[in-house]
């Protein structure tokens, strides 16, 4: 096996599979990094049994066809700190890998290509496609509000429910819900699947700010994300996701139309005192109460505390509601625009936030009881 390669082009391929594999393992193999030389073709691969990536770079100088395995880390780690230019790699007679740049040259350790585990062949059910920068958009809007809990697996991941012509992506913790909705291009029936909400943003990572689509496959236990240069194959989570279209509620008692950044900035004041120095495991909840012309907004704790007023547009009934701070914070971080909508229906149901301008996202979040 012997090619050149820049190494700007080497190192945007490395970037994007490192990602994928695994550190601190029994098995060495899942921490390497299969080096593929075909024809004109280097495709790199990396594989943790849970998640896969393949990365093909095309117009590579290849002098030998061949392939092995290397230590994805410490081949990264050479690349990133050589100059930029023209990088020969080639195996020398011992097997070890052998990387030279201008007057630089490293050998290193090579593995069984064959002991290498393949990304799965997947047998796509069911698949859809849409640009690049939507998907990317309904990830990073999305992915916050999955669970870290592995207790609960299920809320782990997002909820990709695909409709004849458009896709919901959905994240639920228990005390929150965060909700995404974009046309798309269906080349099949509808579909739901639950992908690790980790995975799901490995995947972000490598969608760019452009029209040109991602094709999104599903079988029955695997996701494929197909893009030009590039695939990703998850697998997915079993079970029952939440009913999200029966837990977001029609009705509300109380309205308030409000500016995203003066609200999001009070919050951000008054939570200074929301997590104490003196009881570091308490979190006191932050209050807002409701009137028609303004919110107060105020946190009170052992330290101290803080009152925030910021104007309103009021329709419905006062109210006095508590909240999780970064609950809140997170919502308003996600939407992009200068106004929103929140409704409330009592001091005890959840709170619905969404843009005065773009229905397609949709944010809920539960409240904290006050005492009285």
């Amino acid at each position: 096996m012997k090619f050149n390669v820049e190494r700007e082009k080497l190192l945007l391929g490395l970037n994007n599979v490192i990602r994928t594999s695994v550190g601190r393992t029994t098995s060495p193999i899942l921490e390497g990094i299969l080096i593929n030389l075909k024809k004109d073709e280097l495709i790199l691969t990396t594989n943790d049994l849970e998640i896969g990536m393949e990365y093909i770079l095309k117009e590579v100088d290849v002098d030998t066809e061949g392939k092995t395995v290397v230590d994805s880390k410490m081949f990264a780690d050479i690349i990133r700190k050589l100059p930029n230019g023209e990088i020969t790699i080639s195996i020398n007679d011992k097997n070890l890998l052998l990387i030279e740049c201008e007057g630089s040259q490293y050998k290193l350790s090579t593995m069984n290509a064959d002991d290498f585990p393949p990304l799965p062949t997947i047998n796509v059910e069911k698949n859809i496609s849409l640009p690049q920068k939507v998907f990317k958009d309904m990830i990073k809007k999305t992915s916050f509000a999955v669970s870290g809990d592995e207790n609960r697996p299920i809320f782990t991941g997002c909820l990709l429910d695909a409709k004849e012509s458009s896709l919901n992506v959905v994240a639920v913790d228990g005390f929150r819900l965060a909700q995404r909705i974009s046309p798309v291009f269906s080349d099949s029936k509808e579909f739901k699947a639950i992908v690790p909400g980790k995975y799901l943003n490995e995947v972000s990572k490598n969608l760019l700010d452009v029209d040109d689509q991602i094709k999104i496959g599903i079988s029955k236990n695997q996701a494929l994300f197909e893009l030009p240069d590039c695939k990703i194959v998850t697998r997915l989570l079993e079970g029952e996701f939440l009913d999200y279209n029966n837990v977001i509620p029609k009705e509300k008692e109380t309205r308030i139309t409000i500016n995203k950044s003066d609200l999001q900035s009070a919050i951000e004041r008054a939570s200074i005192f929301s997590i104490s120095s003196q009881e570091k495991e308490k979190k006191y909840p932050i209050k807002m109460y409701i009137n028609i012309d303004n919110v107060i907004v105020s946190c009170t704790s052992q330290v101290g505390d803080a009152k925030e007023e910021v104007k309103v547009e009021t329709e419905g009934k006062e109210l006095e509601i508590g909240f999780n701070p970064k609950y809140l914070l997170d919502s308003l971080k996600a939407i992009e625009d200068d106004e929103v909508y929140m409704d409330f229906g009592s001091n005890i149901s959840p709170c619905v936030i969404r843009s005065t301008t773009d229905e397609k996202f949709t944010y809920m979040v539960l409240p904290m009881r006050l005492k009285e």
